[in-house]
């Protein structure tokens, strides 16, 4: 009986496009042994780009097949914050999602399923139908690491929300310590139902049978020792863990995304910053008009993603589908005349990759979204650290502290705001300073530790590898 690997990414552009990777990667290691099947929802989150991309996979790599999951509806005016609803929604696929994998199991060997963290519901799933069941955690080790120990601070909280207490520090084994205030979002407020479906997620991880995570051993060897000492779960056997990234992807562009890289083209070699934050990353009008000050100030060549600001749910989550962005309301007056012969400001969306590893392009401020992360990570491109939401700020730490391969911008407490001068004075150290060399510098060396990570004896081929072995024998 032919054998496959079930996926089930949880919705969204990111993690779908990452457990995509990951399917390709198991193919390339499997000497042809398995196919792929990935489970995917209906309806919330779905964009074009995931059409598109699902469907150019599919015609690329007949060994890996995609299985929709029927239209599910979830409440959407419920007194609840979006991600609680996000959570919601995955929760009720845990029937579809037992029943795709009995309907597979008639024709095929299931010999592992691969679930997102967000996914959890269906761990006991694959358990009660004796299939080993893994998780793939779609951010690095540092956020494992650090995952793995948040149960026990939210024991030493006395019942308070993470958002309530300003001055507590969290101090972690393995990671930078983080402020109770910049945990990740659904863990913010107790109240929320998301608070406890994370929890729940989180308290989860060990009762797998592996955790499979995308990132390399070289990019994060303090939190990857502090895992594998046991020092995150002091009371209890760590699951294996297999570090197979980088996994990226490169976007395709459109017409506009085009003319971004021909610009780029033009520019002299790394005088370009280039800021991106994400088809999450919203700026209310009044911060936009920051960035373009500090952008104007700073005498920076730059390349400048604008969103819409966050005031329509729906086109926030299809930026990069709906590039509706009013210009002339958002920038300053005059800013583009301005700025034209040394900016480029795009609406919505740009094939990140593509932009990262064009010559031109010097530094990135980015939201530390942890695709994002890795994209400069292998492009060689330093970073100015702007975290905005979900384990961003966990991330801005380990880029700053351990990695040294960010400069972070002073936010303002509460809402994270950041006034021009801030980011004029930090595209200036990046791009003109010595410290900017630095960083520089150290980015192309750790660039080339991830081309090695995914080479024939690199960490990750051998970790992915191992894995292999383990489904081999089941």
């Amino acid at each position: 009986m032919q054998e496959t690997i079930v996926l089930y990414p949880s919705p969204g552009l990111g993690h779908v496009l990452s457990m995509v990777e990951l399917g390709k990667l198991i193919l390339s290691r499997s000497n042809n042994r398995y196919s792929i099947s990935i489970l995917l929802t209906t309806g919330f989150w779905d964009t074009p780009s995931i059409f598109s991309h699902i469907d150019s996979v599919s015609k690329a790599f007949p060994s890996i097949s995609f299985l929709r999951f029927p239209s599910i509806s979830v409440d959407l005016s419920q007194n609840c914050s979006a991600v609680a609803i996000w959570f919601q929604f995955i929760r009720l696929q845990a029937p579809n999602a037992h029943r795709s994998l009995q309907e597979i199991s008639k024709t095929r060997k299931v010999s592992a399923f691969v679930i997102d963290l967000f996914c959890t519901s269906t761990l006991s799933v694959g358990k009660d139908l004796k299939i080993p069941t893994f998780y793939f955690f779609t951010s690095g080790a540092s956020t494992l690491a650090a995952f793995l120990q948040i149960p026990q601070f939210d024991n030493q909280t006395s019942g308070k929300s993470f958002k309530d207490l300003p001055d507590t520090i969290f101090h972690f084994q393995g990671v930078p310590p983080l402020r109770a205030v910049h945990m990740p979002e659904p863990l913010l407020d107790r109240q929320d139902p998301a608070y406890h479906e994370l929890m729940y997620f989180i308290s989860s991880l060990q009762q797998s049978d592996g955790i499979i995570v995308n990132t390399f051993e070289d990019l994060e060897p303090i939190s990857v020792k502090a895992i594998a000492d046991g020092l995150c779960l002091p009371d209890a056997p760590t699951p294996p863990t297999f570090y197979v990234g980088p996994l990226i992807v490169a976007g395709k562009g459109e017409a506009e995304s085009n003319y971004c890289l021909s610009w780029l083209e033009k520019q002299p070699s790394g005088s370009v910053v280039f800021l991106c934050f994400g088809s999450r990353g919203t700026f209310y009008p009044s911060q936009v008009k920051e960035i373009a000050k500090g952008l104007e100030m700073s005498g920076q060549r730059f390349l400048w993603v604008v969103n819409d600001p966050p005031n329509n749910e729906k086109k926030t989550k299809q930026a990069e589908d709906c590039p509706n962005v009013d210009l002339d309301y958002l920038l300053p007056e005059g800013f583009i005349e301005r700025t034209k012969d040394r900016g480029l400001v795009v609406k919505s969306f740009v094939p990140q990759v593509a932009v990262l590893n064009k010559d031109s392009v010097g530094g990135f401020v980015t939201h530390c979204g942890w695709n994002s992360v890795l994209e400069a990570v292998v492009a060689g491109v330093p970073m100015i650290a702007w975290p905005l939401y979900a384990e961003q700020h966990l991330n801005r730490n380990i880029l700053v502290e351990d990695m040294k391969m960010a400069i972070p911008v002073e936010q303002r407490d509460g809402d994270g705001f950041v006034i021009g001068t801030e980011l004029e004075k930090r595209v200036r150290e990046l791009m003109e300073m010595e410290n900017g060399k630095v960083l520089r510098e150290r980015s192309m060396k750790m660039k080339q530790k991830a081309l090695a990570s995914l080479g024939p004896t690199g960490c990750s081929i051998k970790a992915l590898t191992k894995l292999v072995e383990l489904w081999n024998q089941g």
